[in-house]
């Protein structure tokens, strides 16, 4: 497959003219050349741009693409997307050619405002975080914490596209029914045990036909790349509304992706084998290959930050509060999620997005939620500046990071996915995304 095939894109001593790129600390070096969709502010339309250092090259204005619509670029082949990655590689290497005519095409991040990466049909929650689905279940059933068909089959839930919004926004705490465990009725009111929820999201880029599915080998063509998830949970809500269907307004009231999406060409170099703990049951045929088992898995390094009120007035970054490891953490793949889901003939459309679920390590501390690492609010969390929280305040903005790291290759990162909460009630602080979008 050309998503696994490493070639002289992922050098690691390739250097590119925009100096900002060849920064160690930099999430957007030359080898990792990511898809999103920016405008200025004189913009009505989205344009579609790749992130290089510290600027966004605007595609259609370097004359690599004739469209401004990010989703007519996904459904590109596997192969079409290797040669625009290999010419990109190209143009924005040192000594390119290219050069003088691509940097009228640069715009600085700063400048730039982000929209969500794609237009996004449909949105499939799935819950592949086998330590977090342990931990969940410890509170709820400590003899038998996983249910008996986890093991088996990747279990998902249909969540709402029209609250994923892109990094930045910020959006008011949800209320709902909520009925506590001395409560007689229940009552509405707004959720006093907001959380969080590290995931990493997983844009379809080629469709199916209905009732055509998917086979393993071909699962992983569809999927144009993976960004950074938050989908915000209300556990309050949840706890009473969840049976006998499962995730509703609980889940449903926003969520949060990074506005990049890194392809899967861009991971090549950091995959890992897919493996079962001994003892486990191997999954069914049709979610197994030998493709799969070999290098099945991404690597990728993930972090949880949060930044209270009190810690912005000061001028305070924030604290780290969670890391993780997307391998570590999901029992099933991103070619398993894509398999199962159309396994019944199910059809997928350009653009839509699935959520790994929450991807907790194995320690307590690498928990992607602060159900977990509050032990469901009996322990709360001391941050650095003296202040406690077992579930998020008012004014908390959580922001997760992620990168790629492994000897002998350039590391290359996702960016930022940040949103803020606001009072119940509030008006949402959202940047403009597909609303006022003209081009789509």
């Amino acid at each position: 497959m050309s998503t696994t095939r490493i070639d002289e894109t992922h050098d690691p001593k390739l250097t590119s003219w925009v100096e900002s790129a060849n920064e160690s600390a930099t999430d957007f070096p030359i080898q990792n050349l990511p898809f999103g969709r920016f405008r200025e502010a004189t913009d009505l339309d989205w344009r579609i741009g790749v992130a290089i250092g510290d600027q966004v090259l605007d595609l259609r204005k370097a004359g690599l693409v004739q469209t401004h619509e990010m989703n007519r670029l996904m459904r590109l082949r596997p192969q079409t997307r290797g040669e625009l990655r290999s010419a990109l590689s190209k143009g924005l290497s040192k000594g390119s050619a290219q050069q003088t005519k691509w940097r009228d095409a640069l715009v600085p991040m700063a400048r730039a405002q982000m929209g969500l990466p794609c237009q996004i049909g449909d949105y499939t929650d799935f819950y592949v975080g086998i330590h977090h689905a342990t931990a969940v279940g410890k509170q709820f059933r400590p003899d038998n914490p996983l249910l008996p068909n986890y093991k088996w089959v990747p279990i998902g839930y249909h969540g709402r596209a029209s609250t994923v919004n892109v990094s930045g926004h910020a959006f008011p705490r949800p209320s709902g029914q909520i009925k506590g465990p001395q409560d007689e009725v229940p009552r509405l009111g707004s959720s006093q045990r907001l959380d969080i929820e590290l995931e990493i999201g997983i844009f379809i880029g080629r469709p199916n036909a209905q009732g055509q599915p998917i086979p393993i080998t071909e699962a992983e063509d569809h999927v144009f790349g993976l960004a950074l998830f938050n989908d915000w949970s209300a556990r309050d809500i949840q706890a009473w509304e969840y049976q006998p269907l499962g995730p509703f307004l609980a889940k449903n009231f926003a969520s949060t992706v990074s506005p990049w999406i890194v392809t899967l060409e861009a991971l090549a170099p950091f995959r890992r084998p897919f493996t079962r703990p001994a003892g486990d049951p191997q999954p069914l045929p049709y979610l197994d290959s030998t493709q799969l088992r070999d290098h099945g898995a991404f690597d990728i390094a993930l972090e949880v930050w949060l930044q209270t009120e009190a810690m912005r007035k000061s001028s305070a970054a924030g604290d780290r509060i969670s890391r993780s490891n997307f391998a570590d953490a999901a029992y099933w793949t991103v070619a398993q999620l894509v398999t199962h889901h159309t396994v019944n003939g199910c059809s997928l459309s350009n653009g839509d997005l699935f959520g790994s679920g929450t991807l907790s390590g194995p320690r307590p501390e690498q928990a992607g939620s602060l159900l977990e690492l509050t032990e469901g609010g009996k322990r709360p969390i001391t941050l650095s500046n003296g202040e406690q929280r077992t579930f998020l305040q008012d004014g908390d903005a959580v922001t997760l990071r992620g990168h790629c790291k492994r000897a002998g290759f350039r590391r290359i990162g996702f960016g930022s996915c940040m949103a803020t909460v606001l009072p119940a009630g509030s008006q949402a602080a959202t940047p403009l995304t597909d609303t006022d979008d003209d081009d789509e």
